[in-house]
């Protein structure tokens, strides 16, 4: 009986160290299965189109499988890098509610308990929303994209935190706080008033010990997770030299690509960011669709990108975002009759052009942000119209938009209503027309040589004395033979 005794811890230990390395093992093969596809370089920015996904709202399940069954189809639509919308754990504190107030303010429970809040307000940077599935569900997601050649993002909220992070407890000096020594949620630092955002607390980058926990929760995801990258929610925010800390750390772990939210030409030069906001462009096409600005307008906005952005800097292109789709209205809302002409032109600008969840499928309402919603999926016009995009981004250099863009030429042309671009690489010749107005017009084109019409695939031949007629709104892309 004594050895008996004996034996059982020996055989409890022996059977909890097997089980011990066999979990091992498998943490070991769920991190190399997720590493299989090669490092995102600048060729596959040339011509890639970025997709937004909202996984609370992209099915009715709001989950990370649901979402990860359509992947494989994202290739239809050219899309090579996904942006997930945050996937961390909602703080429960000050939680924010439908309407902009707190959910805590709601007597009706069932109505509460509807309250979601913001994917924003983070309560741990290194864990996955319950809401959304489990890790194991989140690296199916991560290894399903990479099987298919596609890249994985997460969307950081570095500038605060929800006010259940653990920080709030037990590092208060990692957050801005007021002369009385009270945590203060973010401050605009044009009107030195809140923002608004009361369901997060203010981080503070003057502490090094929180830039330094930041990194390394950043670095969990690359190293541990397989991810790609990050979107980075309001970068400028955050001091530039925060970025000019990190980012170098980041990228010695793995080649990654980094989107900020943000236009500040600063956070794209030495190596920062890849990618920024093409806020100032969506703006634009919002006026002009709105007869509030016109063709000239974008023409000073070529010229000017041209001096104010680097060579290798590359600029996001959308007509909708998360934002835009639930704050400022839907597609239609916004652009009306030139959906399809702005649509096109973000694909046919340098950049890269961004796909919001929904957004293929033609959705015509405005999401809800803090509780639960969900997006059509009946393929229609819409989503043959981003296939179609895609897939000509994919496959003419004329349209790459990376470190090494195609060259673009605005085209002279009397009708003020007009715009002609040009976009070429090498042998690679790309013409776009575009009547940016309710009126049909005729245009004498400057151009003239044998094309593909990209809409029917046919030829078509022009000469610079022949009259173009446009429908109000209508657009050509033509191909050089």
């Amino acid at each position: 009986m004594k050895k008996l005794m004996l034996l059982i811890p020996a055989l409890i230990i022996f059977i909890s160290c097997k089980n011990e390395k066999k979990q091992v093992v498998q943490e070991s093969e769920i991190s190399q299965e997720i590493k299989v596809i090669e490092p995102i370089n600048n060729a596959v920015l040339e011509s890639a189109v970025i997709y937004e996904a909202n996984i609370r709202q992209y099915s009715n399940e709001g989950s990370f499988k649901a979402f990860t069954q359509d992947i494989p189809q994202l290739k239809e639509l050219g899309v090579k890098i996904i942006w997930l919308m945050p996937v961390f754990p909602i703080s429960e504190t000050n939680r924010k509610a439908t309407g902009g107030d707190f959910a805590y303010k709601i007597e009706d429970e069932a109505e509460r308990d509807k309250m979601l809040g913001s994917y924003y307000a983070v309560s741990d940077y290194t864990k996955i929303n319950p809401e959304f599935g489990t890790i194991e569900d989140f690296r199916n997601l991560v290894k399903t994209a990479h099987d298919n050649g596609i890249y994985v993002i997460l969307d950081w909220v570095p500038n605060h935190t929800g006010w259940d992070h653990e920080w709030i407890k037990n590092h208060p000096d990692y957050y801005t706080q007021n002369d009385k020594g009270e945590i203060i949620d973010p401050i605009n630092p044009d009107t030195g008033e809140s923002w608004g955002w009361g369901d997060v607390a203010d981080l503070n980058y003057d502490n090094p010990e929180m830039r330094k926990e930041m990194i390394a929760d950043m670095s969990y995801w690359i190293t541990e997770e397989g991810v790609d990258g990050f979107r980075c929610d309001v970068a400028s925010n955050v001091p530039t030299d925060f970025w000019a800390q990190a980012i170098p750390e980041l990228r010695a772990k793995k080649d990654i690509f980094m989107l900020a939210e943000a236009g500040q030409p600063e956070l794209m030069k030495a190596n920062l960011f890849d990618m920024g906001y093409g806020w100032e462009f969506h703006h634009i096409m919002n006026e002009v669709a709105q007869s509030k600005m016109n063709v000239n307008d974008i023409k000073t906005y070529i010229e000017k990108s041209k001096t104010e952005y680097e060579s290798d800097d590359i600029l996001m292109n959308f007509v909708t975002n998360h934002d835009e789709n639930s704050w400022n209205g839907t597609v239609k809302e916004r652009l009306g009759e030139a959906s399809n002409l702005m649509t096109a032109l973000t694909y046919v600008m340098p950049g890269m052009p961004l796909i919001y969840s929904g957004q293929e499928y033609g959705l015509d309402y405005r999401l809800k942000f803090f509780e639960k919603d969900s997006i059509p999926k009946i393929k229609g016009a819409t989503w043959n119209l981003l296939k179609e995009l895609g897939q000509l981004k994919s496959t003419n250099p004329a349209l790459n938009g990376g470190k090494t863009s195609a060259e673009l030429k605005v085209l002279d042309v009397e009708n003020p209503d007009v715009l002609i671009l040009q976009r070429y690489k090498e042998k690679n010749k790309l013409v776009f027309i575009g009547n940016f107005s309710k009126v049909e017009l005729e245009v004498d084109l400057p151009i003239s040589g044998h094309f593909i019409n990209f809409k029917t695939n046919t030829p078509v031949e022009f000469s610079q004395d022949k009259k173009l007629r446009l429908e109000p709104w209508e657009y050509k892309i033509l191909i050089s033979k």
